[in-house]
């Protein structure tokens, strides 16, 4: 994963001059989804490993649904109850804690980031204490 959205734009155009001739319609679909593949870069750098995630409630929810799937006898609400509360909760140990939820309340207030750093339109405030805030 690139450092900035700068190398990752350089990244990006190298896999597609690298690959576009033996896979045109896999790059193709890369080039039409650019933007979006590349928008995590507008987020604090603490949630970029949450939002990378292909599919969180499905992998939330593996375990649940791979015990389930296997068992027939699931018929009421409250035996499918009785056995999905109980995974839920041993599935839950191992779900990853949430990254930078103090930086939630700036991305509700619309506040720009830049690389996972949050830009101030303000003149007067230099980098090194854009640093500090985001840190």
């Amino acid at each position: 994963m690139a450092e900035t959205k700068a190398r990752a734009e350089k990244a990006f155009d190298r896999l597609v001059w690298d690959f576009g001739a033996k896979y045109p319609k896999a790059v193709d679909i890369l080039v039409k989804d650019r933007v979006v593949l590349l928008s995590f870069y507008d987020f604090p750098a603490e949630h970029w490993i949450h939002i990378r995630t292909t599919h969180p409630v499905e992998s939330s929810f593996a375990t649940i649904r791979h015990r389930t799937s296997r068992i027939q006898k699931c018929v009421s609400r409250n035996t499918w109850l009785g056995l999905v509360f109980p995974l839920a909760l041993t599935a839950q140990k191992s779900w990853r804690k949430l990254r930078g939820f103090n930086r939630l309340p700036d991305v509700v207030k619309g506040i720009r980031f830049q690389d996972g750093i949050a830009v101030s339109d303000q003149p007067g405030e230099t980098e090194e204490e854009q640093q500090k805030v985001a840190a």
